[in-house]
C-alpha cells in the first residue's frame, strides 16, 4: 500500500474493519495514553493540559481469547486520581441503553471503603460512544444528564453525570462540540478508508497519532484476530436480530388479525343479539296479534251463537 513519510500509516484503502469496533476501542485507550487523554479532553471540554493523569482501571490482556460473557466493555477510567469516567463504544442498539448506562454510573459511583465519608464518593461521569440514536424524538449529537430539580433545575449534584454521542448525527454538532473536536473524534470513530484518517490526521495531532496507533494494532495478529472475532459476534447479533425481528413482524402480524378477527366477531355477535332482540320482539307481537286473534274468534262465535238463537 502506498505510504506517505508524513504518516506511519497507509493513506490508501479500506482499514479493513470498523473503528466502532469496542475491542479495538479498548485497545487504543489502552495502548496510548496520550489518546485516551485527548478524548475525555474533548469530551469533557478541558484543556488536554489540565489532564496529569488517566488511568484504566480495568484494564483487558490484548490478544487474549475472550468471549462476550467474560469481555468488559466498558473502560473505566480514574482521571487525575480523583474522578472514574466511564467510556464505552457501542454499535448494538438492545432498547436498554438508558437502564445499561445508570447500571455503570452507580455501580461505579458506589466505590466507598469502611470508614470513609459520603462526601469523599468520588465523582463519576458514564459516556456512550453509539453508533445509532438514544432517543429518536430528541436527536442530538453530544447530549449531557445530570441530576436536576424538575422545577427550578437547581443541580441536586454534580458527581453523577451521563453523556452520549451519536455518532450517526455528526451533522448536529454545535459550534462548542466543534470547538472541542467531539466531531473529529466522531469522524475518526465512522472512517472506513485510510484516506478518511489520513484526512482527519492532517488536521489534528491526537487524531493522528491515534490513527497510527489503529494501524500498530492491526499488525498485532493476535489484538487483530480478536477484532474480527468481535465483527464477527456483531454480525451473529445482527443476524439474529433481523430473524427474531423478522419472527415479532409475525408475531405482530398474527396477533393483529386475531385481534381484528375478535373484532369481527364480537361485531357480529352484537349484529346477532341484536337480529335476536327484533326476532323476540316480533315474536311477541305474533303472540299478542294470535292472543287478540283468539279473542276475536270467540266473540265471533258468540255472536252466531246469538244470531242462531233468533
Amino acid at each position: 500500500m502506498e505510504k506517505n513519510s508524513t504518516f506511519s500509516f497507509p493513506t490508501s484503502g479500506d482499514i479493513g474493519f470498523p473503528m466502532t469496533n469496542d475491542y479495538l476501542f479498548r485497545a487504543l485507550l489502552q495502548k496510548n495514553n496520550r489518546v485516551l487523554k485527548g478524548l475525555i479532553a474533548a469530551l469533557l471540554h478541558m484543556d488536554e493540559k489540565e489532564i496529569a493523569s488517566a488511568d484504566i482501571q480495568n484494564p483487558i490482556v490484548l490478544g487474549e481469547s475472550i468471549d462476550d460473557k467474560t469481555f468488559i466493555l466498558d473502560v473505566k477510567v480514574l482521571l487525575n486520581s480523583k474522578k472514574i469516567i466511564d467510556l464505552e463504544m457501542q454499535v448494538i442498539n438492545r432498547h436498554d441503553w438508558v437502564e445499561r448506562s445508570l447500571s455503570y454510573l452507580c455501580r461505579n459511583f458506589d466505590d466507598l471503603e469502611k470508614g470513609e465519608n459520603y462526601t469523599d464518593v468520588t465523582a463519576v461521569h458514564q459516556i456512550g460512544i453509539l453508533d445509532f440514536t438514544l432517543f429518536d424524538e430528541y436527536p442530538e449529537f453530544y447530549a449531557t444528564y445530570e441530576l436536576l430539580n424538575v422545577r427550578n433545575y437547581h443541580h441536586y449534584s454534580s458527581k453523577l453525570r451521563l453523556s452520549v454521542v451519536d455518532l450517526t448525527r455528526i451533522d448536529l454538532a454545535t459550534e462548542e462540540d466543534r470547538s472541542y473536536r467531539i466531531d473529529y473524534w466522531a469522524q475518526l470513530f465512522k472512517a472506513t478508508t485510510w484516506e478518511d484518517l489520513t484526512m482527519l490526521a492532517q488536521k489534528d495531532e491526537i487524531i493522528k497519532d491515534a490513527a497510527e496507533t489503529v494501524y500498530e494494532i492491526s499488525q498485532e495478529r493476535l489484538i487483530r484476530d480478536k477484532i474480527r472475532a468481535r465483527e464477527d459476534y456483531y454480525r451473529t447479533q445482527r443476524d439474529m436480530e433481523i430473524y427474531y425481528g423478522r419472527i415479532q413482524s409475525n408475531y405482530d402480524e398474527a396477533k393483529k388479525e386475531l385481534e381484528e378477527t375478535k373484532t369481527e366477531l364480537a361485531e357480529k355477535k352484537t349484529e346477532l343479539t341484536e337480529v335476536n332482540t327484533e326476532l323476540a320482539e316480533v315474536n311477541t307481537e305474533l303472540q299478542k296479534t294470535q292472543s287478540e286473534n283468539s279473542e276475536l274468534k270467540k266473540r265471533l262465535a258468540e255472536l252466531e251463537a246469538q244470531l242462531a238463537k233468533k
